[in-house]
């Protein structure tokens, strides 16, 4: 539940988001016994997975599915549930005494002398360290010129879709070729004719759940490659960072056989409308009862009233915001690897995170006894 309305709180260190990347950070300042406290918009910890469509698994096995301390229940080779992962993020805040503040919106994030000013739904909270554990997936991103459809035609973003229920008989186009939208499709193509705009965006060669993958791919490509090969400490690692910010990742778990099999039919990408329906880039028009746009999102960082923002991320190092100490991300795209944005790659950058403040408040803690140390000796008389 949200407390009331307060007028002024100070804390050491404010996590700013309730998913895995900020229950990872708290577990880990826990560990190094910093004071904190975590701030979640949603009502529950984990509705930030339950409120996706209902069909949702996750594209790991359970094995790889838990955060430092706690594994994550049930059979290792199984896929959970958005459901089954919400329930295990709030298991993991209440096993670990986490302290969470739902139903808590951040409004505004500035600078204070040498700390930061965090303006809520619930009050004011001043703060020596701040942590947006949040990724990019903060406002859904939707063309100007989806406003130019025929108003017959049911639109929405990917982050409203539930089930195929919440569409119109007729046929279906997904815009936007990722994860998301191939994912739809399989779905969709069920009940509607469908088709998915876009570019190809690759694939994973093999099948996520298939017997070689649980055996040896599946651990040697989240363990190995995602998490120790693409990091920003190689050179292959900071030459794909680039284009894996941009353009995103491969499909996961479907392939262009499993859409096409399923009835899915390809299209270029959209780039307008004509006559009320949506136009692509070969000229062609699409007359479509229903358009669902899997076209991604914006970073949702406007509030932050620090100039930290950059081109496709906010400008940092490892997390580590350099120009503005004492301010850190967790939980974005690449951070330090392709894992991080992954539930088994997010604890390691938590722990280099809370490393970090722990040294800085080791530092201020020194330097302040110094000080006193030095006042007390310059009334006792001492040289």
């Amino acid at each position: 539940m949200a407390p009331e309305r307060a007028t002024y709180e100070r804390f050491n260190t404010v996590v700013i988001g309730g998913g895995q990347a900020g229950l990872s950070v708290g577990y880990h300042l826990r560990k190094r016994r910093i004071p904190f406290v975590i701030l979640e918009s949603h009502l529950r910890i984990g509705d930030s997975w339950r409120h996706r469509w209902r069909s949702l698994r996750l594209f790991t096995p359970a094995r790889f599915n838990g955060l430092d301390g706690m594994p994550f229940p049930g059979a290792p080779n199984y896929f959970p549930t958005k459901d089954e992962m919400g329930e295990y993020l709030e298991s993991y805040a209440r096993r670990f005494s986490l302290p969470v503040r739902t139903g808590v919106t951040v409004e505004r994030l500035s600078r204070a002398g040498t700390g930061f000013l965090i303006t809520t739904s619930a009050g004011i909270i001043e703060a020596t360290h701040v942590v947006v554990a949040m990724a990019t997936y903060q406002k859904a991103r939707v063309p100007a010129f989806a406003a130019e459809l025929d108003p017959g035609i049911v639109q929405m973003h990917s982050s409203e879709y539930q089930d195929p229920s919440g569409l119109r008989p007729g046929s279906v186009l997904l815009v936007g070729a990722g994860n998301s939208g191939a994912e739809i499709a399989m779905e969709v193509a069920r009940t509607h004719r469908t088709w998915m705009a876009g570019r190809d965006v690759g694939h994973v060669p093999f099948d996520i759940g298939g017997l070689l993958a649980r055996l040896f791919l599946a651990r040697f490509v989240l363990r190995f490659v995602f998490h120790r090969v693409l990091t920003t400490s190689t050179p292959v690692g900071r030459m794909a960072r680039p284009r894996v910010l941009i353009d995103g990742g491969p499909l996961i778990r479907q392939r262009p056989r499993d859409l096409a099999s399923a009835g899915v039919m390809r299209a270029p990408r959209v780039v307008g409308v004509r006559g009320g329906r949506p136009l692509l880039a070969d000229h062609q028009v699409m007359d479509v009862a229903n358009v669902i746009w899997c076209t991604g999102y914006e970073p949702g960082f406007s509030w932050i009233d620090i100039p930290v923002h950059g081109l496709h991320e906010p400008l940092h190092e490892r997390g580590i915001v350099k120009s503005v100490p004492g301010l850190y991300f967790v939980g974005l795209h690449f951070l330090h690897a392709f894992s991080s944005t992954m539930i088994h790659g997010v604890g390691r950058d938590a722990a280099f995170i809370a490393r970090d403040i722990a040294a800085r408040q080791l530092a201020v803690d020194t330097a302040r006894a110094v000080v006193q140390a030095a006042g007390v000796d310059s009334g006792s008389g001492l040289p």
